[in-house]
């Protein structure tokens, strides 16, 4: 509720290739480089191995060695899980550890807590504000029995014999300890340790702990794809790994029905076929006097109603299992779609015709869908599985499609990007999924990579820094100032001054006052992120200057190790002989289209100003209007709209509007 890769041997789509700058064109590794003894009893290896030294790479060859485990198994297996990266030990949202996602999430899971749901209204209506109650999480208890799937690695220290420390922090153990869970699997099933990699089929399937068949199955036929089509990279410690591709490695989806899951409800649900999907219906309730919760039924996009224009993006500060719980709170608030860590299970709540309540801006809302991720902000420097990447893409995809939706990152927004709808509501608006998650590859998987669309001269830049290289300073992940773990990162900081000793440029909206912005993990007020573009505003050796916010504001982008890509595109700038405009954070149709019996909603500035001088790139025209949404029976709903035309635009961290009439449209670098 935060230069073009070498070609790879195979035909392997780009969003499995690895990252961009830290693939390398290398020839296959010979088996004599490769091979290693296996390890025995406790002892591992591969500790404190320098980067590009392959030891993460015979650390699966032993494992495999030890365990029967087809290494193109447990490295396809990882690769669903991690990507092959370590996080240099820091666990993953659901509390899994190394390149094998070892859970241990007891510790996540009493300390997760949602930030801002004090200051924040989710539904993001003055005129139909929550009450406080409403507005806050509900305090569920910490569940005494933590599911299977987020405590493997205890099991496989059980299997092991390693100890939980190493499991978590050595890479080598972590192989170790996955394949001991596999081996585990695999003599459940009755079937023997066999070389051939289909014969694993069901322990692949069993490995992230699905509760239902399909999600089983999918992830296996995930993990095969990969085997099928073979994938290199160096990870996040610049470890070289190669996944030889084995294409004729089957699925066997008789061995997952071995595993004796239940096929999860689908009825009804909005999925593609490509993922696991069930429905667990949030509740549309009438609830005390004229109250009711916990979303507005409509009709999109069929007139009169709306249409979907923007896919939300939030993490669950929950465990899936709380999650589902909270959903069917019909005096809580709501969202379109879960997607869990382990697997990519994804769970539909409310259907995309219908109004979730979710992004703390009512006009947002409206016109929204949003996707809870599994995961939580109090170790918001945790990472996210590759399974729940894929498994979100290829939703995000089948609803822009169906929806008709840009994917774009004008359109496909963090919860973070959306804006405040008035001055008082800026500071309560959240700061999910945050700086680690990964829109590059996110947007990779979504088929749309961001590329270069115009030259140096071509006055804007896309936000693309290297995300495993790129690790800024965060603090505040436990405790306010306390310095985070060091994390890949798709954003980049802005400063006054093209000097990293300048200080951080500010948000008046965050911080009226004057106050400067922090390095914190929950201010965006000195932050770009991955795909995000803006117009330059100035260079100067190794630094880049945007406009931002209203002022100049500088990031490091050296030609040697780039952040951003150019790009050409609309700007919008003030209307020659205005010194400056107002920005808003809703698009809000003018009073005279308001019928009688619908209060007028007032079109309030945010307190930004667009100034002479200065532009903005355009995300496109959007609607003016309004839902009026205060009665349980849908009849007296009312969608008002007016004449006013607006602009979307990347005005900071967050998109904001403009009138079409305050501002000129021209083309970026003329």
């Amino acid at each position: 509720m935060r230069g073009s890769a070498p070609a790879p041997r195979t035909t392997l789509p780009r969003a499995l290739r690895g990252n961009r700058r830290r693939l390398r064109a290398v020839g296959v590794l010979t088996s004599a480089a490769l091979l290693t003894p296996a390890l025995s009893g406790g002892a591992v290896a591969g500790a404190g191995e320098q980067p590009g030294s392959g030891a993460l790479q015979r650390a699966f060859i032993a494992a495999s060695a030890k365990y029967r485990v087809p290494s193109s198994v447990l490295l396809g297996v990882s690769y669903l899980q991690s990507r092959w990266n370590d996080h240099a030990g820091a666990p993953s949202v659901t509390g899994g550890y190394g390149p094998m996602h070892l859970t241990e999430a007891v510790t996540a899971l009493a300390a997760g807590t949602r930030r801002g749901d004090e200051l924040q209204d989710p539904r993001g209506d003055g005129a139909r504000p929550l009450a406080g109650a409403r507005s806050v999480r509900p305090e569920l208890p910490v569940p005494v029995e933590v599911p299977a799937r987020l405590r493997t690695l205890d099991r496989a220290a059980e299997l092991s014999g390693l100890s939980t420390e190493a499991l978590r922090l050595d890479p080598a153990a972590n192989v170790q300890g996955g394949a001991a869970l596999l081996a585990a699997a695999q003599h459940r099933l009755g079937l023997p340790p066999s070389p051939d990699p289909a014969d694993w089929y069901g322990a692949v399937a069993s490995y992230p702990g699905a509760a239902d068949a399909v999600s089983a199955g999918t992830f296996a036929h995930d993990v095969f794809e990969v085997i099928r089509a073979g994938v290199r990279r160096t990870t996040d410690a610049g470890q070289l790994v190669d996944l030889e591709a084995v294409p004729r490695a089957v699925d066997r989806m008789d061995l997952v029905r071995r595993l004796g899951l239940p096929a999860p409800s689908a009825k009804g649900v909005e999925c593609p076929s490509s993922v696991a999907c069930e429905s667990a219906p949030a509740p549309y309730q009438k609830l005390e006097g004229a109250d009711y919760g916990n979303h507005d039924l409509a009709d999109r996009p069929k007139a009169p109603s709306q249409k979907v224009d923007f896919i939300v993006i939030h993490d669950t500060e929950a465990s899936w299992e709380t999650t589902v719980k909270l959903i069917k709170d019909p005096a809580y608030v709501s969202w379109n779609y879960t997607v869990r860590s382990s697997d990519g299970h994804i769970a539909q709540h409310v259907p995309t015709k219908d109004v979730a309540w979710h992004a703390g801006n009512w006009y947002v809302n409206s016109a929204s869908v949003g996707i809870e991720h599994e995961g939580f902000l109090a170790q918001p420097e945790a990472w996210y599985t590759e399974e729940m990447y894929r498994t979100s893409a290829r939703l995000v995809r089948y609803l822009a499609d169906k929806l008709h939706v840009p994917l774009d990152r004008q359109h496909i927004l963090g919860h973070d990007n959306v804006p405040g709808t008035t001055p008082a509501t800026i500071k309560g608006m959240h700061t999910d999924p945050g700086p680690f998650w990964d829109w590059e590859h996110y947007f990779e998987l979504l088929g749309k990579p961001f590329y270069p669309t115009g030259g140096t001269y071509g006055g804007m830049v896309t936000i693309r820094p290297d995300y495993d290289s790129n690790t800024p300073r965060y603090t505040g992940c436990e405790g306010a100032g306390k310095p985070c773990a060091r994390h890949g990162s798709g954003a980049v900081r802005l400063y006054t001054a093209p000097k990293k000793d300048a200080p951080l440029v500010k948000d008046i909206g965050l911080r009226p006052d004057g106050g400067a912005s922090t390095t914190d993990v929950n201010d965006t007020g000195a932050r770009a992120s991955t795909g995000q573009q803006f117009a330059v505003a100035d260079r100067q050796g190794d630094w880049t200057a945007i406009w931002y916010l209203g002022q100049k504001a500088w990031f490091v982008n050296p030609w040697w190790d780039p952040t951003v890509v150019n790009a050409r595109g609309k700007v919008v700038t003030p209307k020659a002989g205005s010194a400056g405009v107002p920005v808003y954070g809703r698009a809000y149709p003018e009073k005279e289209a308001y019928p009688a019996g619908v209060p007028v909603q007032e079109v309030t500035p945010l307190p930004y100003k667009l100034l002479a001088g200065q532009a903005y790139v355009l995300g496109g025209q959007v609607p003016n209007e309004y839902l009026w949404s205060k009665s349980f029976d849908p009849a007296g709903h009312r969608v008002i709209r007016g004449k006013d035309v607006y602009y979307e635009i990347q005005f900071g961290h967050r998109v904001a509007f403009v009138r079409a009439a305050d501002v000129s449209v021209r083309q970026s670098g003329s």
